[in-house]
């Protein structure tokens, strides 16, 4: 499996990552338990999670993800084998939430007692708290990688102004920077990454590992009408997607699928693959169907044509 470096961190990563977000709430436990070892039978090893997942299902309180992560990891016995990122600053509770360097030294053992381990591979700020000065976030950031808990950290929805606040602070001085941002991008969803912020990352080599790869499922193909939207939990969100751009992106996914013999998911996954800057997208599965179409995946290669009629159909007017 190729492996690409997470911005200038030490670390490498395989071109795809797991969304860890439905484990325990579309998947249930034994469900999420197989996808895991189906991921690793097929040579990945990279798992997103974050502490807050699935703190939004009914009878949830945060934790659940993590929780069944740090079950297999030590049924397994296979952590050092694994690349695990996880999240902080998302709201688990009254006054749970932020980059204060309080709320983070919590948050960590809490996640590190979930996932059972001694170490999170890439620690990430969920999302920005202007509330705290970067400074402080980044200096607690700096204990735990001195301490051997934190290996490498990442910021997630962060705009371009704040990454770049946050990376000149970094180098002003001397704290860890953010290796990797966490954007909502794919073939759709394109405005909040490219541009500015895309250009942030790529000149000052972050590493770029978008979520909802495949538009919470709207790239896969399945959603094609109102009466589709009943398929799956993330159904009742489609309609944002179905409309006369999103049916141009769907037609041309549909074109280069049968090009290739491959199914619209993969495609639209090897686009994001393909996109300079790139790391490596993230999408969940709830059932080893969808992993496996996953993991095709990193087999494809698109051409220059397949990118361009991906590209001219995805543009936003």
């Amino acid at each position: 499996m190729d492996k690409r470096r997470l911005g200038r961190s030490n670390i490498m990563v395989p071109p795809l990552c797991l969304g860890g977000n439905v484990f325990g709430w579309t998947a249930d436990e034994a469900t999420s338990l197989k996808l895991l070892d189906a991921l690793v039978e097929a040579g990945l090893n990279f798992i997103d999670t974050a502490d807050v997942y699935s703190r939004w299902a009914p009878g949830h309180e945060g934790g659940e993800s993590e929780t069944i992560i740090g079950k297999w990891m030590k049924a397994r016995g296979n952590r050092d084998q694994l690349i695990i990122a996880t999240k902080v600053g998302s709201e688990m509770g009254p006054g749970q939430k932020g980059l204060s360097k309080t709320y983070i030294r919590s948050a960590v053992e809490a996640s590190l007692r979930r996932l059972q381990t001694d170490h999170i591979d890439l620690y990430q700020s969920h999302r920005d708290d202007p509330d705290t000065p970067q400074a402080e976030t980044l200096g607690v950031y700096g204990d735990l990688i001195n301490e051997g808990k934190v290996r490498a950290i990442g910021a997630s929805n962060f705009t371009a102004a704040r990454l770049k606040e946050a990376l000149d602070t970094s180098a002003r001085m001397g704290l860890p920077r953010y290796e990797s941002l966490q954007p909502l991008y794919n073939l759709y969803d394109r405005s909040e990454y490219e541009g500015d912020l895309e250009r942030l990352c790529r000149e000052n080599e972050v590493g770029v590992i978008p979520y909802y790869g495949l538009a919470a499922g709207f790239l896969t193909g399945k959603y094609r009408s109102e009466k589709d939207f009943g398929k799956s939990t993330r159904g009742r969100n489609m309609g944002k997607y179905l409309n006369p751009r999103g049916e141009r992106i769907l037609a041309a996914l549909d074109q280069v699928a049968l090009h290739h013999g491959v199914t619209p998911a993969q495609v639209a996954l090897a686009w994001l693959m393909a996109h300079p800057g790139i790391t490596a997208p993230i999408a969940s599965a709830t059932s080893l169907e969808q992993l496996e179409d996953l993991v095709a995946a990193t087999r494809l290669r698109l051409d220059a044509a397949d990118i361009e009629k991906l590209d001219r159909a995805g543009a936003e007017a």
